[in-house]
C-alpha cells in the first residue's frame, strides 16, 4: 500500500510562489511516473504536470506552462511543484498521484493513476 502526503499549500497574493511537495510511503516512488492535479470548487479535477518514470519526462497543462516547474528528489523519496507568478484562477486543492504501470509515457488522464494523495489547498488572492 503506497500513502501520497502532500504539503506547502497556503494563502498567496497573485503573482506569489509555493512549493508543494509529495512524499510516498510504503514504496520508493523514483521508479514510477508520477503527476499533479487540482480541483478547483464547482470543476473537475485536471491535470496539472507530470514526470515520467525515468524522470526525463515532464508534461504540463497548457495553463501552468512556463509558470509551474515539477521536479523530484530521489534520496529524499520527494516529488515537488514550484508554482511561480500564481494567479487566482490557480486556486484550487493540488493532489499528487502515482502510477505503477507507465514506463515512458506522462499520464495526463486521471483514471491511468493508481495511488493518490489527501490534497492540499492552494489560495490565491487577487
Amino acid at each position: 500500500q503506497v500513502q501520497l502526503v502532500e504539503s506547502g499549500g497556503g494563502l498567496v497574493q497573485a503573482g506569489g510562489s509555493l512549493r508543494l511537495s509529495c512524499a510516498p510511503s510504503g514504496r520508493t516512488f523514483s521508479t514510477y511516473a508520477m503527476g499533479w492535479f487540482r480541483q478547483a470548487p464547482g470543476k473537475e479535477r485536471e491535470f496539472v504536470a507530470g514526470i515520467s518514470r525515468s524522470g526525463r519526462t515532464t508534461s504540463y497543462a497548457d495553463a501552468v506552462k512556463g509558470r509551474f516547474g515539477i521536479s523530484r528528489d530521489g534520496a529524499k523519496n520527494t516529488m515537488y511543484l514550484q508554482m511561480n507568478s500564481l494567479k487566482p484562477e490557480d486556486t484550487a486543492v493540488y493532489y499528487c498521484a502515482l502510477d505503477l504501470h507507465s514506463t515512458t509515457a506522462v499520464p495526463t488522464s486521471g483514471p491511468l493513476y493508481d495511488y493518490w494523495g489527501q490534497g492540499t489547498r492552494v489560495t490565491v488572492s487577487s
